[in-house]
């Protein structure tokens, strides 16, 4: 099945992969621009940072010995395959398909990492006194919007299809 010949579909890719490059363009820059845990204060609550994360969402499992990389890769590729399906499905559904375009782009921006670098690059750190969020980054906030709205779309359900009276 050729996923590009459909034109709706290939706006919806075109969208993950703009995702793809500026979820890139962000963490070339983070990582041209600041050293390894370098903070900078931008607000009194948020602060960029460079951080490497081996783990997933939150760091979970960034200490398990190297393995989880290539666990995150393979969960990331099956990830892509289901939405890559999911997204042909649903691609005359708008919101349907751009939550499922975010979630893509996002998932492969930081599958790239994970095969590149070996871990992926988080920057943007917020906190207010004692309290902190893990840092994390464009490729996360983009999946983060992309879960919300599947979320609102399964909750705002299908429309019910118009009756006909004879």
């Amino acid at each position: 099945m050729n996923y590009f010949s459909d034109p709706v579909m290939r706006k919806w890719l075109v969208v993950a992969f703009a995702v793809i490059v500026f979820d890139h363009l962000t963490k070339w820059w983070v990582s041209a621009t600041l050293e390894f845990q370098q903070f900078i204060p931008v607000l009194p609550f948020f602060s960029l940072v460079r951080v490497h994360n081996t783990g997933a969402a939150f760091s979970i499992l960034a200490d398990a010995g190297g393995w989880q990389r290539w666990f995150f890769i393979a969960v990331g590729v099956i990830a892509t395959v289901i939405i890559v399906r999911l997204l042909k499905h649903h691609a005359r559904e708008p919101r349907m398909a751009l939550a499922l375009s975010l979630v893509l782009g996002g998932a492969l921006g930081n599958v790239i990492d994970r095969v590149v670098l070996g871990y992926v690059v988080d920057f943007l750190y917020f906190h207010y006194r004692s309290f902190a969020w893990p840092a994390f980054n464009i490729a996360d906030s983009v999946i983060s919007v992309g879960a919300a709205l599947l979320i609102w779309d399964s909750l705002r359900g299908k429309p019910a299809e118009a009756k006909v009276h004879d």
